[in-house]
């Protein structure tokens, strides 16, 4: 059987095919970049608008085939068609639409300015007591970068994946490039239940070699863990190997959280948008979960220029600090619309057993630090509503404040 396209000529409302998962490589054909504002480039899919049904009928003589998904429309425009112009006259005739944005997660990308991952031996795991390292009481490895802020625990009754807070345990969800099995996680039920639906695939190319950003889930994941060990873990897979993916992919992925929303949700990614606005039904999927609190990273760009989500209102945006946690990461994007601030420069976690790699990594990004902050908010929500949480985690009575990042959320032991 041929394989879908995941595009068909719209029929009574729905495709005849659905919309692909994101594909595994050979994605620099579709990527474009595009800069309508000289000096502020961004990547998008090459003829892919995305628009609700509203805005259908407004693209419907540029259109060349469409797919639907949860209320989003994907649409492949006709040859000639300049995706952001179409995408701003449908905005200024009142409807949503926009490119399909290129999102990337960010540790490294393309010659980004963080880091490629390093083996590294084993950090504290989740729910150990504070001190006491892979090596013993007294050595706590090399994963720490200060402590849990205020009355945080670092562990609790029942251990990892044991009770959670006032209205029951916590779930994270962390939309990323999935999650592998590990020595952590891999006999705890959220683990059992979801580990083929959203499985790393560390060599997609099939070269021996990792693929950029294998991993990046896996090890976002055991950052959160180690602040939050209690939580249940809900990975969703929306970037592959290389880091890379869409706003597409995205608003799918938020769709499947709707009937049970997490509290937390961990988004370890972005990108820019072509107008430096926010894209209209990323921000509709994002206040359709009002009860969870959404995570982002602000990116590497060494920037102030909005970074996305990260930027959204009610998204809080996560700049990194550099090693000895007092002053920016010089790879770290900034400005006034950046919330809060992490460790972010050669943390240490969870990973693949792949060649020289043993399980454990030492990685660098706002990718990270984004997974700090949200472990903190985690473990504070045992206690706590979600918005109780992410307020008291930020709280700038109580923790320091940096000029254009934002409140200092402290790493785990």
């Amino acid at each position: 059987m041929r394989p879908s396209s995941g595009w068909g000529i719209l029929e009574g409302g729905r495709s005849r095919d659905p919309p692909p998962d994101p594909p595994e490589s050979n994605m620099d054909a579709d990527i474009e970049r595009v800069e309508p504002v000289p000096g502020a480039p961004a990547l998008i899919r090459r003829d892919q608008l995305l628009t609700d049904a509203a805005g259908m009928a407004a693209v419907a003589r540029w259109t060349a085939a469409a797919a639907e998904a949860d209320g989003v429309f994907r649409i492949r425009l006709l040859p000639g068609v300049d995706v952001c112009d179409l995408a701003a006259t449908v905005r200024d005739r009142g409807h949503a639409a926009s490119p399909n944005h290129i999102l990337v997660g960010q540790p490294l990308f393309f010659g980004g300015p963080a880091s490629r991952p390093f083996p590294a031996p084993p950090p504290p795991p989740p729910g150990a007591v504070p001190g006491d390292g892979p090596d013993g009481p007294g050595d706590a490895g090399d994963g720490g970068n200060g402590g849990v802020p205020g009355d945080v625990p670092g562990g609790g009754p029942g251990g990892p994946g044991g009770p959670g807070g006032p209205g029951g345990p916590v779930t994270v969800a962390v939309a990323d490039t999935g999650l592998a099995a590990h020595p952590w996680w891999r006999d705890l039920p959220w683990f059992l239940e979801r580990r083929h639906d959203a499985a790393e695939v560390p060599d997609a190319d099939g070269d021996g070699r990792l693929d950029a950003q294998a991993g990046h889930g896996t090890f976002v994941t055991g950052l959160i863990l180690r602040s939050a060990p209690e939580a249940r873990m809900r990975p969703l897979r929306v970037l592959d190997g290389r880091g890379v993916g869409d706003e597409a992919g995205l608003l799918r992925a938020l769709a499947r959280l709707r009937d049970e929303p997490p509290q937390v949700l961990n988004l370890s990614m972005g990108g820019h948008t072509y107008d430096d606005r926010p894209s209209p039904l990323l921000e509709a999927a994002l206040a359709g979960l009002p009860g969870t609190v959404a995570v982002a990273c602000a990116g590497n760009t060494a920037s102030d220029r909005p970074f996305w989500p990260a930027a959204l209102p009610g998204v809080i945006a996560v700049g990194a600090l550099d090693a000895a946690g007092r002053d920016r990461a010089p790879f770290s994007a900034h400005g006034p619309w950046v919330d809060a601030c992490a460790p972010g420069e050669w943390l240490t976690s969870s990973f693949l057993e792949h060649g020289a790699f043993h399980g454990y990594a030492r990685w660098s990004g706002t990718s990270f630090a984004a997974a700090v902050v949200s472990g903190a908010i985690a473990a504070a929500a045992r206690e706590r509503t979600p918005a109780e949480a992410a307020a008291y985690v930020l709280d700038p009575e109580r923790n320091r404040k940096i000029s254009d990042l934002g409140v200092v959320v402290a790493g785990p032991r």
